[in-house]
């Protein structure tokens, strides 16, 4: 197995359908630019109440990528 660097890139997602939702956002997003993304980390979770309901998620998270030669 080789050594791995990985720099760290923290990201927040929001979706009205809930935390994987808003993780699966930032992610997705992310993987449009920065290449090789291997794990990520939740950091924060909140969230925004429009007239007494869930009005969508927010989720902050730490995302691991490695480093290219």
């Amino acid at each position: 197995m080789s050594d791995h660097i990985y720099k760290i890139m923290e990201l927040t997602g929001s979706s009205t359908t809930g935390i994987q939702g808003a993780i699966e956002n930032a992610i997705v997003r992310a993987a449009k630019t920065v290449q090789d993304m291997r794990w990520f980390e939740v950091v924060e979770t909140r969230g925004h109440i429009d007239q007494g309901k869930i009005g969508h998620w927010q989720v902050t998270i730490k995302v691991g990528f490695t480093l290219r030669d």
